[in-house]
């Protein structure tokens, strides 16, 4: 199968005093060097050899836990998970388990109740924060909620091996510190082995002892983790070429463009879900031309109130909020809204199960559509393709979009929202996922593009260096507990 086949035959040896990184940039073939090591698919000539042991299991599915980039958008249970679910609580089906009832089962799975499982349990849930989650439906989580969760449940399985895809993205500052403390700690005492899967070098924690580096679906030699930080060299800080950033500025405008001077205004906004508050008497205004930084704790609302200006979210119209001069209720409908907005998040992301030419998802975003239910005329696939281009990924058209590597799914999604060249432009963690040289390159298009008139922008980060030079405004929300 040429799709699971690596350049060159691989050679791979963990050792039981190693935690590695597997490193790499976007597509260079990182997770299928781990579907190598699970024997996720069958292997020519030789299997993997595994020796567990202080483990009393001989099984790689009893002793491997394997935390991939789809788990951490919600896994089994976004197969009927849409856009919209996680703001439609009556829509939510009866049997959708709670955080408690998910991390209960796992518990119960992985051996006795002794009195030193049940305070490692509760060192976890201390760690991540989720005492105050347990109630709370696995399907309303945001991102960064469900890697938590994800993360507490593997970790509460007391694997010999575990192995991370791009762990830290999605969490905030404070919860990354924690989770590599935590993880340090537990590899020290207890039977652990780690292997963390990054597109970014900056991203190796410093328990890390050796990295394995993948260049174009070859995996190098084994080298320890101070040896390879001294040989790499940092990404260009500009990728963006300068007749690409002349065609982004001379893009032709559109004269059916918002003049609004008011592009969000909200007033005293309280967002409630049962006894839980999200949003509390937020005011917030933002004016044509501001771009903005929304930052906050994992679970601050800011993915609900990025819910309210798409109109993704019902209560939106129980609130004050002004948009594009128009007071919200006033007879508009969602897709008049959504015509002039711009969006990519990790609950997109977590949507698109289509497995669809990347091309006809990124034409998709001239509909404001998850799937694509209108043919694309010629003129709109040129523009798809241009869009595609800039970003790097002209060559990926055609091919389906569960094919294509974490990263370059978050491309074509960041294609998506510019294809129209909309007025507001919604980046909820753009970066997600990206290497070091797709993510300066992601930062160049944001810059460029809100160099033009009529263009606002609220991005999302936990990251403050994933942030582009053209951010004007900040706002931070804090949790409300």
């Amino acid at each position: 199968m040429p799709e699971w086949r690596m350049t060159e035959p691989v050679d791979f040896e963990l050792n039981d005093d190693e935690h590695i990184a597997i490193v790499g940039p976007n597509a260079s073939g990182k997770s299928l060097t781990v579907d190598i090591l699970t024997q996720k698919h069958p292997l020519l000539m030789q299997d993997v050899l595994y020796d567990f042991s202080p483990k009393k299991s001989s099984l790689a599915s009893d002793c491997i836990k394997h935390i991939t980039f789809r788990d951490t958008y919600g896994g089994d249970n976004d197969r009927t998970y849409y856009l919209q679910q996680r703001w439609n609580q009556t829509e939510i089906d009866a049997s959708t388990p709670t955080v408690g009832q998910l991390l209960e089962r796992a518990y119960n799975a992985t051996g006795e109740d002794t009195a030193e499982r049940r305070a490692f349990r509760n060192h976890l849930y201390d760690i991540f924060n989720l005492h105050y989650l347990l109630d709370k439906y696995i399907i309303l989580l945001s991102s960064g909620e469900l890697r938590k969760f994800i993360l507490c449940r593997a970790l509460m399985g007391d694997p010999r091996v575990i192995i991370m895809d791009n762990p830290f993205i999605g969490l905030d500052k404070e919860t990354r510190q924690q989770l590599r403390e935590t993880l340090e700690t537990i590899s020290n005492e207890r039977a652990l082995q780690i292997i963390l899967v990054l597109a970014k070098d900056e991203d190796i924690p410093h328990f890390i002892t050796h990295v394995v580096p993948v260049r174009d679906k070859i995996v190098l030699p084994k080298i320890a983790r101070i040896d390879y930080l001294s040989q790499t060299e940092p990404a260009c800080a500009h990728p963006l070429d300068e007749n690409t950033r002349k065609e982004i500025l001379n893009l032709p405008y559109n004269n059916n463009d918002y003049k609004a001077d008011i592009v969000i205004q909200m007033h005293n906004v309280s967002i409630k879900y049962g006894s839980r508050t999200i949003l509390k008497d937020l005011d917030w205004t933002v004016h044509n031309g501001e771009r903005w930084a929304l930052s906050g704790q994992n679970g601050a609302g800011k993915s609900t109130l990025l819910s309210l200006v798409c109109a993704d979210n019902p209560q939106s119209y129980a609130c004050n909020i002004t948009l594009f001069d128009q007071k919200r209720g006033q007879g508009e409908s969602i897709w008049d809204i959504k015509k002039h907005i711009g969006y990519v998040s990790p609950e997109m992301h977590r949507a698109y199960n289509r497995d669809m030419p990347a091309i006809r998802i990124v034409a998709s975003g001239l509909k404001d559509s998850v799937g694509l239910y209108v043919k694309p005329s010629e003129n709109d696939y040129s523009i798809c393709r241009k869009w595609m281009r800039i970003f790097g990924i002209e060559h990926l058209a055609e091919r389906t979009f569960l094919k294509l590597s974490s990263g370059e799914q978050r491309l074509v999604l960041l294609a998506r929202a510019f294809v129209k060249d909309p007025e507001l432009l919604i980046l909820d963690e753009p970066l997600h996922g990206l290497d070091a040289q797709y993510g300066a390159l992601v930062k160049d298009i944001i810059d460029t593009f809100c160099q033009r008139r009529n263009k606002t922008l609220i991005m999302v980060t936990h990251y403050e260096e994933n942030l582009p030079q053209c951010i004007t405004n900040s706002i931070y929300l804090k949790r409300n507990i």
